[in-house]
């Protein structure tokens, strides 16, 4: 039974076993009873999950003709598929479980923030994303790339970039680099007034990336805080640690 592949999707499926090998060893450092395989698509990945033992494992599938070819192909897939996409779901377990994928590019950032909003339940995420996305999730202060991506995933996970994943690993191969990260969440997150607060302002902050700080966030202090010498840097050069004490010093 064949697939078609669909550009709305954003489909690019992962065909190289050594890379599916690879993912499975990196998810298997961190020991887990639940699984969630986002996007499996053709089944490249889902084969080596399926066999793994004692995990409860489930696949959120969007595609229509995807899961009609995973069910035929992997019997023992049956049951086991959320035929949704996985922007549009409540949490698949209601213990801990870990979420793995190469998720469609046109949503990845979107599917990070929905793993945020899951964070009390997910200690570990595995994923792979356009090198680029994969590379401003990870970076740190005073990187070009640094920016909302990485300081409020980095609040919440400690980020590791484990390995790229060139296009001719994939079907058809896409015309950019891929990589692989691990997020494991922190045993201690980010002191912060709130979330809400945390998104408003390094929103505010990076959105205006090169003006001085004071210029992007004057709408968030009052005009007093604003004359504390933190407000002369620009948002790349605050650590995530400077923007959790802020949050404490809004409106």
């Amino acid at each position: 039974m064949q697939y078609t592949l669909k550009k709305s999707l954003g489909q690019h499926f992962l065909r190289d076993e050594s890379i599916c090998k690879q993912i499975v060893a990196a998810l298997q450092e961190n020991p887990f009873k639940r699984l969630v395989e986002v996007g499996p698509g053709g089944g490249a990945l889902t084969k080596y999950l399926l066999p793994l033992k004692e995990i409860d494992f489930k696949a959120v599938e969007l595609d229509d003709e995807k899961v009609l070819y995973l069910e035929k192909t992997y019997p023992a897939i049956k049951g086991k598929i959320i035929h949704q996409s996985i922007l549009d779901i409540d949490a698949p377990f209601d213990e801990q479980f870990t979420v793995v994928g190469n998720f469609p590019y046109n949503i990845s950032s979107q599917i990070l923030f929905k793993v945020l909003d899951w964070k009390e339940l997910v200690p570990v995420m595995i994923g792979m994303f356009q090198k680029e996305v994969a590379m401003r999730i990870v970076s740190q202060p005073g990187s070009k790339v640094y920016g909302i991506l990485s300081v409020l995933v980095q609040a919440f996970y400690e980020v590791e970039y484990l390995f790229d994943v060139p296009p001719a690993s994939f079907d058809p191969p896409p015309k950019v680099m891929s990589g692989m990260i691990r997020l494991k969440r922190k045993e201690e997150s980010l002191v912060i007034k709130s979330e809400k607060h945390l998104t408003t302002l390094v929103k505010a902050a990076f959105n205006q990336r090169r003006k001085m700080l004071r210029n992007a966030v004057r709408g968030l202090f009052d005009e007093t805080i604003l004359q504390d010498e933190i407000f002369n840097k620009r948002a790349e050069q605050l650590s995530i640690q400077q923007f959790g004490e802020l949050t404490f010093k809004m409106r």
